[in-house]
């Protein structure tokens, strides 16, 4: 079972949505002269028709409503058209690792426009914050601001928004960390990390998801401290927490374990578990790991919380049932990045799912992978879903959707399928998007789709695109 839930409702849950109904039809009875002879009926089954859609959820920052990758709406396709998925609309923008989140009514994306020449690590540049109808894609409100990168990969900010309680909070790669008026698009609160916590840059940036906990903003930092939680409405600090290590790329969660809400730290020593009220340490695994490449956000399933790195593999842990503590479980065998040698799961941009017993996720040259959950055994691969074939870093986003998968890989293409222990079962496949960054010799798509309004939304360093999924 998948579990990514917050005891406690942090604020982008807080948006509501219709409540869920079923779309109701005319009475099939009723035919010929006898429809004439019931005005009324026919009026009260349209109105029925037209006044209870099927709930449309918002995905209001990374990983969606509950921060866990797993897309609840209902009334979705069974099967791609023969044509693919019908475009709503297209809108250009531009540069950015950074997908996008959906909601009231509107989308938010983050990108970047160059302004200087680009340099050997880095160039000269504006990050800016756009705000989109979502039902046309047309521009509402941009605000931008100069900021020239020193980072490998400087194609654009990596992160998503948060939108909460008219509030967007948005983080770019030299650590502008910005609170705007969802609305209007001026600015409520600034800081620059980097400067403020003397946080060194790290080689891609500032890329770890800022995570909304009731009146906290929980950031990744670096330098004075790993963790810092800010006052959502002010900026002020709250609690720093763990000071001396390396921060990484990993979004921070919460889980809820042992009677104690735990916030998830992954940094490049440790895997770290914190009072997410006070940043008080509740415990710490040691992890090393290579390059800083801390990025996949662990999972839980059960008892059992798992991480998995590019270099180093993966590890699950067992967590104490009585207090807040864990153990590991087990740990892959192999400490090198080539396909051939992998044992395990060794995880790069991709978060894996567990479900039933299983851990699916995308290795280091691009295999699909199934592993029992439990003792880290290899059960299948596949090329199918991703890169095609062997590449280094290749690329695809797993969205359980009922009892199938949305995959979203580097080359554009979404795909519908299932995924159990038996192996890889496509559905549908259709070409949404372009590859446009260039990296690891080929072009690529590396930006995580959002999915709301029986929609995905999915960009490139040229456009932002929806489509919708919704069933006929």
């Amino acid at each position: 079972m998948l579990l990514g839930i917050f005891s406690r409702t942090a604020e982008p849950l807080a948006i509501t949505a219709p409540p869920q109904a079923s779309i109701t039809s005319p009475n099939s009875n009723i035919t010929g002269p006898t429809m004439f002879r019931c005005p009324l009926l026919i009026l009260f089954a349209i109105l029925g028709a037209t006044t209870n859609p099927v709930r449309a959820d918002d995905w209001p920052q990374w990983f969606g409503p509950q921060r866990d990758g797993i897309w609840r709406e209902q009334g979705i396709v069974a099967s791609f058209p023969k044509d693919g998925p019908p475009v709503r609309w297209r809108t250009p923008i531009g540069s950015g690792y950074g997908g996008p989140a959906v909601a009231n009514q509107r989308v938010y994306v983050m990108d970047r426009v160059l302004t200087g020449p680009k340099m050997k690590k880095g160039s000269i540049g504006k990050e800016r914050v756009l705000c989109l109808e979502e039902t046309t894609g047309k521009i509402i409100w941009t605000h931008e601001y100069d900021c020239p990168y020193q980072v490998a990969y400087p194609a654009g900010p990596r992160v998503t928004p948060v939108v909460a309680a008219g509030k967007i909070y948005t983080l770019g790669t030299m650590g502008d960390l910005l609170c705007l008026d969802a609305l209007k698009g001026d600015v409520l609160w600034s800081k620059n990390l980097r400067k403020e916590y003397q946080a060194p840059t790290q080689n891609w940036g500032f890329s770890a998801h800022p995570l909304l906990d009731g009146d906290q903003l929980i950031c990744i930092v670096g330098g004075d401290a790993v963790a810092v939680a800010f006052h959502k409405d002010t900026g002020k600090e709250l609690w720093r927490a763990l000071p001396g290590a390396e921060a990484g790329y990993c979004p921070p969660m919460i889980y809820t374990f042992a009677g104690k809400r735990q916030l998830i730290i992954w940094h490049p020593s440790a895997v770290n578990a914190l009072d997410p009220e006070t940043g008080k340490l509740y415990w710490s695994q040691p992890f090393k790991v290579s390059n800083g490449l801390t990025i996949a956000m662990p999972r839980l399933a059960d008892n059992q919380l798992f991480v998995s790195a590019f270099y180093n593999g993966p590890m699950m842990l067992k967590l104490d049932n009585d207090k807040p503590g864990a153990s590991v479980l087990w740990r892959g065998k192999s400490g090198s990045e080539q396909s051939r040698l992998t044992d395990g799961l060794h995880c790069l941009m991709s978060t894996p799912v567990i479900k039933d017993g299983y851990i699916y996720g995308v290795c280091s040259y691009g295999q699909l992978r199934c592993l029992e959950a439990a003792t880290g055994k290899r059960i299948w691969e596949s090329f199918k879903a991703t890169s095609g074939d062997e590449v280094r870093w290749g690329n695809a986003f797993l969205i359980p959707h009922e009892d199938r998968y949305f995959i979203f890989d580097e080359r554009g293409n979404l795909m519908l399928a299932r995924l159990t222990p038996k192996g890889y079962e496509e559905i549908s496949r259709a070409k949404i998007l372009e590859p446009t960054n260039r990296a690891a010799g080929r072009e690529v798509v590396w930006s995580h789709p959002a999915f709301a309004n029986r929609s995905m939304y999915a960009r490139n360093d040229k456009e932002l695109v929806c489509v919708s999924l919704a069933a006929p």
